[in-house]
């Protein structure tokens, strides 16, 4: 009995020590952009921090995606009103990107996606987040969207605050051990 606080103290020791090492890798190690030259079927941008939308546009103009789904659209937002504040041509609009207001969160997000892959018959995405984000985000989108897909991260370079980080990566430790427990 006597071993048991000594126990208990070593192994929270432990456990906060791997998170703060974890915190360490997650807040110096952020996903980078991609390669220009890395061609998917599709290219899915998150709506949320700035830089986003305007990247999924560069990858669809130019020809590194033929389809693109902006995920996470106000239901207010009209397609005209989109194509005039990112300045997409209207022909551009119509073939090539689907406004997605189906999600409101980064999970809802995946599953949006997911149905939206599996609709356009897509094997490849090129993910579009924040660096900060784009771990969870792709996380889920592995969980939810079909076997075999291919993920290519496009991370948006951001300044995020330390506080920023520090939620973000709660938040990525609660939705692993959210589907490790199977929920």
């Amino acid at each position: 009995m006597r071993n048991r606080p000594g126990l208990f103290r070593r192994l929270a020791s432990a456990a906060l020590l791997l998170w703060v090492l974890g915190f360490l890798w997650f807040a110096l190690s952020l996903p980078q952009p991609a390669d220009d030259n890395v061609k998917t079927d599709g290219v899915v941008a998150l709506t949320g921090a700035g830089g986003r939308i305007p990247r999924g546009i560069e990858v669809l103009r130019s020809g590194a995606a033929r389809r693109m789904l902006v995920a996470g659209v106000d239901s207010e937002v009209r397609p005209g009103e989109f194509a005039a504040e990112y300045k997409v041509d209207p022909a551009l609009l119509s073939c090539c990107v689907t406004l997605g207001y189906e999600s409101v969160d980064t999970r809802s997000n995946a599953l949006e996606t997911s149905r939206w892959i599996a609709s356009q018959h897509i094997g490849s995405v090129r993910l579009v987040t924040t660096d900060w984000h784009m771990r969870r985000a792709a996380f889920d989108l592995a969980v939810a969207g079909p076997k075999g897909l291919v993920i290519v991260r496009d991370a948006v370079r951001s300044k995020p605050s330390m506080k920023t980080l520090f939620i973000e990566y709660n938040k990525l430790l609660a939705r692993i051990a959210a589907w490790a427990a199977g929920w």
